[in-house]
């Protein structure tokens, strides 16, 4: 596994909430339901889109917004529109002085919306519960990104809505790795265009060297990785890799690797089921108290004091009134 598709073993998507949203003008609606990360990709006709505070972005057919939780933002017909409507927490829908919308917007299966035959259709997915590995990618993004429709292509967005007003079996199972795939590969166009800020770790993935040696400790994070391993099976001295790695990812290898190791223990602790014997064997620790020695060290609680503080904060979002 990469760190790209480590992705979706961070905020992969387990039941997200998927809308089709069907809009005539006037429109204005702020998403305020603290989502860790959620994808809107715009179907037919044109929305602006900003943060609050920030200048409204206007977005077209097959552009896709992606916006960073839990700060909320505004999707409307026109900046100058007033918001009729609230998304809170749980997706629960009022007008902004409270009152329900839910039934009065109801368009059928997972569509939602002021006309069945608006002029703007936009997909929304939002994920639930961000996890740990996602955490490299997830703060190299900005809160808000906008993906040009010229600058990518892709049959995903067409799939998902042909899926998304489907209620078979299995149906939530193919929607949600739908959206995962959507979300990757609009997250591998954006970082490809001239002019983002990628984290150094994805762009050193395109040197020779380096590259060679993120894949082995991304795939295998059990193996005991040694430096002068790595430069061997890159073909360079241990000098030589070990400088590269630090100037192209700005850690050295072993300092990376145990971030990644650590990473992936820290999602593996929201399992209640799985010991903390099995994480540090899958994460290449010789013991559980060698993983809890190293987890304490890095992030000043134990795994036991972590597992419970995920598991209080995914009952706290279960339980939210919004």
């Amino acid at each position: 596994m990469d760190a790209l598709a480590g992705l979706l073993d961070g905020p992969r998507a387990r039941g997200a909430f998927l809308m089709r949203i069907v809009m005539d003008p006037p429109w204005s609606i702020r998403i305020a339901d603290r989502a860790p990360l959620s994808l809107t990709a715009l179907v037919t006709g044109h929305a602006w889109v900003a943060l609050d505070g920030a200048d409204a972005v206007r977005v077209g057919p097959g552009d896709i917004v992606i916006n960073r939780g839990p700060d909320p933002y505004t999707f409307a017909d026109d900046p100058a529109t007033p918001v009729q409507a609230v998304i809170h927490p749980n997706q629960r829908c009022t007008t902004p002085d409270g009152v329900d919308l839910h039934d009065a917007m109801d368009l059928g299966v997972r569509t939602w919306g002021n006309s069945a035959t608006g002029t703007t259709l936009m997909l929304v997915g939002s994920y639930n519960i961000d996890g740990e590995v996602s955490q490299r990618l997830l703060r190299a993004l900005p809160v808000m990104l906008v993906l040009p429709a010229q600058a990518w292509r892709s049959p995903l967005t067409g799939l998902l809505g042909d899926e998304i007003v489907k209620d078979e079996p299995g149906q939530e199972a193919v929607l949600d790795r739908l959206l995962d795939l959507l979300l990757i590969a609009a997250l591998r166009a954006w970082f490809a265009r001239s002019g983002v800020g990628a984290p150094k770790w994805y762009r050193a993935y395109d040197d020779p060297v380096v590259g060679q040696a993120l894949r082995m400790l991304h795939h295998n994070p059990a193996h005991p990785w040694t430096v002068s391993e790595m430069a061997a099976a890159a073909g360079v001295s241990r000098a030589a890799l070990a400088r590269r790695f630090t100037e192209l990812v700005g850690e050295p290898p072993m300092a990376f690797l145990t971030g990644w190791r650590l990473a992936l223990a820290a999602d593996m602790l929201t399992d209640q089921d799985a010991t903390l014997e099995a994480v540090a064997r899958k994460v290449g620790y010789s013991s559980p108290f060698a993983l809890s020695t190293a987890f304490k060290r890095a992030r000043g609680i134990s795994p036991r004091e972590y597992r419970e503080s995920h598991a209080s904060r995914a009952a706290g979002q279960l339980v939210s009134p919004g």
